[in-house]
């Protein structure tokens, strides 16, 4: 136990350093102009899609619950954190507290009753609940109503947004391996034998369901407070899919591969910007392939770590030297 947790320790402060290490260099890219705001726009962009798909994958991947409506959350977050700052005048710190507890709580009083569903009655639930936020929104003179929320300040930089990417992923790796992350995963594996182990399967679907929830708000109030505008249209269920596809893509479960997924993506689509007649083609195209020839995801539920490349070397220099005996 002693050199598994030496061993978690010696991951996280290479990941940081690495993280702190990419910052650095995306940092003196926008600071010197080298990279236009084209690009910083979409870095800032895959950032936000990083949040959204960890956050995602809490809840579909590691406790195995199917959610579609993960829209509707980052709408409650981008609209609350708007009030705080425009109506309000408040900090945005406040705001993305607010906005982050404003989603949380509106998961936990959504998965409370929902989350006794599984599989396609839990999907249509949360799809139908996540467009229920969004038109009632539509509906809402205060905030704009089918016009959108506009006149939000730009608050959101890079430096922001990376470092609060950079805490969602921690946070939710440490949760991924804490006890309470145990019982999640014991809940995706057979629902049934953990019940039976005592493990109170509603508590655990509840938690992470909030938790996803509520970093989804953190991920709408970055997402409004950078586009000056909150908008309905934003947030329908093509956006709870195009991160449900980043998840599916990374890997169920492996927060790595929910990294992967979402800068992929993001990064196609941008690419893509040029060609808006071959752009969805193009994207689907690279999809289905991928699928086709890696249909547990990039990473699966494995996660991208010193080992994984050591077994590759170790691997590589075994056939060598059979190749050699022989």
């Amino acid at each position: 136990m002693k050199s598994l947790r030496q061993s978690l320790h010696k991951q996280d402060l290479l990941g940081l350093g690495i993280m702190v290490i990419l910052f650095v260099v995306f940092y003196f890219l926008f600071d010197e102009e080298i990279l236009d705001d084209y690009w910083e726009t979409n870095v800032i962009l895959i950032l936000i899609n990083i949040i959204m798909a960890v956050s995602l994958n809490l809840i579909n991947g590691l406790t195995g619950q199917f959610s579609i409506g993960h829209a509707g959350f980052m709408a409650v977050g981008a609209y609350t954190s708007a009030i705080i700052t425009v109506k309000l005048g408040m900090d945005f710190p406040i705001a993305l507290i607010v906005a982050t507890v404003s989603a949380a709580f509106l998961g936990f009083l959504i998965g409370m009753p929902t989350l006794r569903l599984n599989g396609d009655y839990l999907a249509i639930a949360t799809l139908g609940l996540g467009e229920i936020i969004r038109i009632a929104i539509l509906n809402i003179d205060y905030v704009g109503g089918a016009s959108g929320f506009m006149g939000i300040p730009r608050l959101t930089t890079f430096p922001i947004a990376f470092w609060i990417m950079v805490f969602v992923v921690y946070f939710i790796k440490n949760f991924k391996n804490s006890a309470d992350g145990r019982a999640c995963l014991a809940i995706r594996e057979n629902e049934i034998a953990a019940e039976t182990m005592g493990i109170n399967t509603t508590k655990y679907k509840v938690m992470a369901f909030t938790i996803g929830a509520g970093f989804a708000g953190t991920a709408g109030a970055l997402f409004s407070h950078y586009y000056y505008i909150a908008h309905p249209a934003s947030f329908t269920f093509m956006r709870s899919f195009d991160v449900l596809t980043m998840v599916v893509l990374g890997g169920l479960g492996s927060i790595s591969g929910s990294i992967s997924g979402a800068v992929l993506l993001t990064a196609i689509s941008a690419a893509l910007a040029d060609y808006p007649e071959w752009r969805m083609v193009i994207y689907s195209i690279v999809l289905i392939v991928l699928m086709l020839n890696r249909p547990q995801g990039i990473f699966g539920n494995k996660e991208l770590s010193l080992k994984m490349f050591q077994s590759i070397k170790l691997g590589g220099g075994s056939r060598g030297g059979t190749a050699q005996s022989e």
